[in-house]
C-alpha cells in the first residue's frame, strides 16, 4: 500500500468518523511526512556539510546547507560555553567565530534540543570545533548529572595550564549563571 492510499484511507476514516478537519490534516500531514517548522529545509541526513554565515555566541552557530537553503541554528554538541554576557563570554564567541566564520564544516546531527535547534558535532579539515574550544578554555565539557562530558581530559588540560576561562579561580558555569543572574538580554554588556 502506498503512502497516498494510506493517507486517503485515513481521511476517509477521519471524515466517516466525525473526526473532523484537524483530525483530516493531521492525518495527511504524517502519512506525507510533514515536518515541523524546524526541520524545514534543513539537509535530509544526520551528517550534512555547510558554511557557517554567523556566530551567535560560543557554542551556537548558523549554517547554510551546501545543498542550499536557509541557513540553519546549531549548537555545538559536548560543549557549554560561557553566556554572551557572561566573563569569557565574548572571547569564546569571537574563538568560534576565528576559526569558523565563512568556512564550510561538517556536521553530525545527534539531536534537537527543546527550541528545534540542531545539537551537532561540528568538525573542520578533520578537527573537532568543539574539543578545540575547550582545550583552548573557551567552554566547558558538558555536563549530565555524573558524567563529566566528552571533553572532560581536554577541560582538565586547560584547567591545569589556567587557559582562557579557567584563568578565573572558580568559573561559573553557564546554568550557574542564568540561575542568579537570569538570561542575557540585548544590549546588556
Amino acid at each position: 500500500m502506498t503512502r497516498a492510499n494510506t493517507a486517503r484511507d485515513g481521511v476517509r476514516a477521519a471524515t466517516r468518523g466525525g473526526l473532523g478537519r484537524i483530525a483530516m490534516l493531521l492525518v495527511v500531514a504524517l502519512a506525507f511526512g510533514g515536518a515541523p517548522p524546524a526541520t524545514r529545509g534543513a539537509p535530509a541526513s544526520d551528517v550534512w556539510t555547510g558554511t557557517v554565515t554567523r556566530v551567535s555566541d560560543g557554542d551556537t552557530l548558523w549554517v547554510r546547507p551546501a545543498e542550499g537553503g536557509r541557513p540553519v541554528k546549531v549548537r555545538i554538541e559536548g560543549i557549554d560555553a560561557p553566556e554572551i554576557c557572561q566573563a569569557g563570554g565574548r572571547d569564546a564567541r569571537r574563538a568560534l567565530e576565528r576559526r569558523v566564520l565563512r568556512r564550510t564544516v561538517q556536521l553530525e546531527t545527534v539531536a534537537r534540543d527543546d527550541w528545534g535547534r540542531r545539537i551537532a558535532r561540528v568538525s573542520l579539515d578533520g578537527q573537532d570545533v568543539g574539543e578545540r574550544l575547550v582545550s583552548e578554555g573557551h567552554a566547558w565539557s558538558d555536563r549530565y548529572r555524573d558524567r563529566p562530558g566528552p571533553y572532560a581530559q581536554q577541560e582538565q588540560a586547560a584547567r591545569v595550564a589556567r587557559r582562557g576561562l579557567f584563568a578565573a579561580p572558580e568559573p561559573m558555569l553557564p546554568r550557574d549563571f542564568r540561575r542568579v543572574h537570569g538570561a542575557c538580554m540585548q544590549g546588556r554588556p
